[in-house]
């Protein structure tokens, strides 16, 4: 119990601190000469006035941060009774004990994990390092000094190319760009930020980029992709499909900027971005759908015909992140990733805390999850766009896929024309968010006399009403509303360090004398109803307002709009006021470049993004957050000096531009296209729809199809029974005798829909069973009895490789022709029967990218035997290795590394690849970034026009490790049940520490049904449940 003295420390101060503190008649409290040493290492001075209960609360109650001792708290001190309370204070000791041990066991587990986490990282760069330490002769040549500083694109002169050189499009005129931002309540009008967690300012900066980059020369049109939210808690308008929010004056047609909302999960629930992660599919398919029809409408409007696709797709976020990789993926588009707040970074900052575990903070806040959406994102992006460089240091270097030496080096080894081996980094780029400008007034960049007296008169009450609403509302809290104002504008959040600000203005009485203080802290009706951490900052300000007698000095609004925001800068700068950002850490800080459009110095934050702002601005002064004194100091400085007050506010209202609106899209673009190296107009087509062969035709002839025929027509422009049944005679014998070579003909461009088997029928050794034939036999059948099978194509997706398939097949009562697509070796080649199975060439261009090829082939297989393992557990599978799918067998009962640990390995050393376990874990297939079985039907949507709500697929309960990839979608699952599928390969998807299966697959998805056995009579039935006929 040594190390546990200090509870016994706090525990004899709380039970001693009735007679410690209590007050005499006089109303004076006695002195306290000593404290005990050991409590929290404090250093105590004697004869200090001290009071064990109030250290107590602050010290160590708020310090843990638990709503529920603090209550208990309140309760104890209410209680009258001695006895009682004396015994409600050694419990609560005991409940802080046990949850500092906890915090030290969360801590030493974390501990032990990063320095596991470092050393993998570590291994990892040096492999990548020494892999590319070896020059060619053609680097050897270039002088070293390359090395040393490596620019940045300059903004101006990349402009300049942007505007007179861009020859991206026939028509530079006619770009076509997608943003995406998928959670919180997105609209142009009256925003509702900080209605919740979710809708803040990303909401914001979306919505004004989107803007922004339509009013932009070259831009035609700008789609904003969000979730429709349809539900009675929220204002209808958030269900509106489309929202128009600009139109440049010299737009035409659909030019301009749109909020397009894409249905995705429960129709009827607003529900937080931590739930929407098994719904990204859905919004993928919906996105994919939009996205598809647009191109082919700009296409028809501006190019012959010929669709326009988008010129970059930016994902802001990571589940908007996530998105924008699989539509990537699928349209063969350049992507951009903005972070905005980062995964990784917060759960460190939660582990340090030690206030909640792993498991915990897992399932609180879905952390790994996102993680791996970011990491996702990292794979895919071009281009990921930061605000500051503290944020590509010290946020995104804490991911597997970024590391900022090996992308300098990468970086360095392109320009020189040298491989890179198989490796990739993003590129991280500094633009700083742009601000609209539009509310700034010319008065307020000019020089005024800086007090209300002009405005408020000699009779104030009578002048009242003709100031801003927001202004009254300020100043009624105010003795004297002509002093200066300083202004601190936030969320009630503990990282903004309100309270810091708020003792440093108390305790300063010259400051106090010379200056009012404002904050602004966001909305509220009863503090009680807010959440635990808003709440507490909130009653810890309005108690410091109390101690500190702060009333008359200190106004602190209820309510405001958004629109009032302007207002309120503009009343600081009236007083010759200061803004203040004194956050923790602030990851960029918006709210400074707001101020100094308004004329407003500045005191900062030290730590984040505001460094980089008042290198640009020059308008304030830099502290330490944690620093009362230098708060208080910096405040007094600007306050005090008026000569340093106007050249603050001269050098913010001349650099303000550099952070306007145009000039963020300008350095926008100008970066997009430095990094742009993929053209899809050139490889993603959408195919022509021929006529179709005399055997499809026949399958099912309906008396209401029509032939577009020459023929007798009567009056009525409908022809006679007889001169139809002949000229519907003469067209099918016409298209039989033309119909000699099909492999030219024909297409699946005329499907009505898609039936795909996905089931993985294995047994524990990793052979194709006899299930397998008797599962495609069943459904072609059940789908001649309920629809008719000329309407339906048949595609076969399967991570074994084509041999193996063809041989599977060669087995089953049906021809192979019967398929319209063969995708083998987990979604890495397709064939097609019906031009006697031939692979399609431009599937592999089409999903190649990033394909490290023979540089990842042996670093695969050394990367996933475990380190105890033999040397035999993994070897390569020659058999079914092509040119992009290395496949890999695994001896039974080998030790192999989970999906997820390999995954990490290789992004650890650049790798950028796809990795599924298949045949019951008896193999691993390692396939280019964007191949997936998915991915593959995303393909044949898009190529053959067939919509993706009218798929099904046919899957086992279990199956490969992409198995949950198949479930989630717009497309219909028919889950065949009993012993369809003998073993599957779950077991090699992910670790325990990882996110959990419901955090990827939807829990009760309309589009998922079930059949128990896998007979036709069944399989039609659960067809017919599913609304298919």
């Amino acid at each position: 119990m040594a190390r546990n003295e200090w509870i016994n420390g706090y525990l004899e101060a709380i039970l001693d601190a009735g007679s410690s503190t209590r007050k005499n008649n006089d109303g004076k409290q006695t002195k306290m000469a000593k404290f005990q040493d050991n409590i929290s290492n404090k250093v105590l001075k004697e004869e200090k006035l001290f009071s064990p209960t109030k250290y107590f609360v602050e010290e160590v109650i708020n310090s843990f941060d638990e709503s529920d001792l603090h209550r208990t708290w309140v309760k104890v001190i209410a209680t009258r009774n001695t006895r009682e309370r004396s015994n409600r204070l050694e419990n609560m000791c005991w409940r802080i004990w046990h949850l500092a041990r906890k915090k030290k066991q969360i801590a030493w587990d974390d501990a032990r994990r990063l320095a596991k986490r470092r050393l993998e990282r570590e291994q990892g760069r040096n492999d990548a390092a020494n892999d590319l330490s070896e020059l060619s002769e053609g680097e050897k040549e270039k002088p070293d000094s390359n090395m040393k500083d490596i620019s940045r694109i300059n903004s101006v002169s990349d402009t300049q190319v942007w505007f007179d050189d861009n020859d991206n499009s026939s028509n530079p005129n006619n770009l076509y760009i997608v943003l995406i931002s998928m959670h919180g309540l997105v609209r142009g009008d009256n925003m509702e930020l900080g209605r919740d967690s979710d809708t803040g300012g990303q909401v914001k900066y979306v919505v004004e980029l989107a803007r922004a980059l339509a009013n932009t020369k070259g831009i035609h049109r700008v789609d904003l992709l969000t979730r429709q939210i349809t539900s009675p808690e929220v204002d209808s308008s958030y269900g509106e499909p489309i929202e128009m929010l600009s139109c440049p004056s010299h737009a035409s047609g659909s030019s301009g900027a749109y909020i397009i909302r894409i249905p995705c999960g429960p129709r009827d629930k607003y529900i937080a971005k931590e739930s929407l992660w098994p719904h990204i599919p859905e919004f993928v398919d919906g996105a994919l759908n939009h996205v598809v029809s647009m191109a082919r409408a700009l296409g028809d409007q501006l190019n012959a015909a010929k669709p326009i696709w988008p010129y970059v797709i930016h994902g802001h976020y990571a589940d908007a992140g996530e998105v924008a990789a699989h539509l990537s993926g699928a349209l063969n588009v350049p992507m951009v990733l903005t972070g905005h707040s980062l995964g990784r970074n917060k759960f460190e900052q939660l582990l340090k805390q030690g206030r909640l575990s792993r498991e915990d903070i897992n399932a609180t806040y879905k952390i790994m999850r996102r993680i791996e959406g970011e990491e996702l994102g990292l794979d895919a992006a071009e281009m990921v766009v930061t605000s500051t460089r503290q944020e590509i240091e010290e946020q995104w270097g804490l991911y597997d896929g970024f590391d900022l030496k090996l992308e300098r080096k990468l970086r360095v080894r392109r320009r020189r024309g040298v491989s890179c081996l198989g490796r990739y980094m993003p590129r991280m780029v500094v633009i700083p968010p742009g601000m609209d400008f539009s509310y700034v007034t010319t008065q307020d960049s000019i020089e005024n006399d800086g007090d209300l007296k002009s405005l408020l008169g000699s009779d104030r009450a009578q002048s009242k009403r003709h100031l801003p609403p927001i202004w009254s509302e300020i100043m009624r809290f105010f003795t004297n509303p002509h002093k200066p104002t300083i202004l601190a504008l936030s969320r009630p959040d503990p990282k903004k360090n309100v309270t810091t600000l708020l003792k440093a203005f108390g305790e300063c009485q010259h400051l106090r004398e010379l200056a009012n203080l404002t904050l602004i802290l966001g909305n509220r009706d009863d503090i009680e109803e807010m959440s635990n951490s808003s709440s507490v900052v909130l009653t810890t300000v309005l108690k410091l307002i109390d101690k500190y007698d702060l009333y008359g000095q200190v106004a602190y609004p209820k309510h405001h709009k958004q629109s009032d925001v302007p207002e309120i800068y503009r009343l600081a700068a009236k007083t010759k006021g200061v803004f203040i950002n004194p956050a923790l850490v602030e990851p960029f800080g918006l709210t400074l470049i707001e101020a100094a459009a308004y004329g407003l110095p500045v005191v900062a934050t030290k730590n984040g993004g505001p460094v980089d702002i008042l290198k640009v601005l020059n308008n304030g002064l830099l502290v330490d957050p944690h620093d009362q004194n230098a708060i208080s100091d910096a405040l007094l400085k600007l306050v005090a000096d008026k000569n340093l007050w106007a050249e603050c506010r001269k050098n913010g209202l001349r650099n303000i531009h550099r952070f306007s609106w145009p000039e963020h899209c300008r350095n926008y673009l100008s970066h997009v296209e430095h990094c742009r190296n993929r053209h899809p107009t050139s490889r993603l087509e959408i195919m022509t729809i021929p006529e179709e062969p005399m055997s499809d035709s026949l399958r099912d002839v309906d008396i209401s199809l029509r032939f577009s025929i020459e023929g007798d027509i009567k009056l009525n422009g409908e022809m006679d029974a007889a001169t139809r049944q002949k000229k519907l005679i003469e067209a099918i014998t016409q298209m039989a005798s033309s119909n000699s070579n099909t492999s030219i003909t024909y297409s699946p461009g005329r499907r009505q829909m898609l039936f795909v088997i996905a089931a993985d029928c294995y047994d524990n050794n990793g052979e194709i069973t006899e299930t397998f034939q008797e599962i495609i036999k069943n459904v072609m059948k059940a789908t001649g009895v309920s629809i008719g099978l000329g309407k339906v194509g048949f595609v076969l997706v399967t991570g074994s490789s084509l041999r193996e398939t063809m041989q599977a097949l060669s087995c089953c009562p049906v021809n192979i022709e019967d398929f319209d697509a063969l995708v083998c070796n987990s979604g890495s080649e397709m064939y097609y029967p019906w031009r006697d199975m031939v692979a399609d060439m431009d599937y592999e261009a089409h999903m190649e990218y990033r394909w490290p090829g023979e540089n990842v082939r042996s670093m695969a297989m050394r990367l996933a035997r475990t380190d105890d393992g033999a040397e035999d557990d993994i070897t390569e599978y020659l058999a079914a290795c092509s040119s992009r799918c290395y496949s890999y067998s695994i001896k039974p009962g080998a030790k192999t590394r989970r999906l997820d640990d390999l995954r990490q390995r290789l992004r650890m050393r650049g790798f950028r690849c796809n990795l599924v376990y298949t045949r019951a874990a008896s193999r691993l297939n390692v396939v280019p970034l964007f191949a997936s079985r998915i991915q593959a039907l995303r393909y044949l949507s898009i190529r053959w026009g067939i919509d993706l709500s009218k798929v099904v697929l046919f899957v086992g309960e279990r199956g490969d490790t992409d198995h949950e990839d198949l479930l989630g979608g717009l497309h219909k699952t028919l889950v065949l049940k009993g012993n369809c599928v003998l073993c599957g390969s779950e077991k090699l998807l992910r670790s325990e520490e990882n996110f959990k299966r419901e955090d990827a697959v939807p829990q009760d998805n309309p589009n998922i049904n079930s059949v128990e056995t896998y007979e036709a009579q069944n399989i039609a039935g659960a067809l017919d449940a599913l609304g298919i006929k």
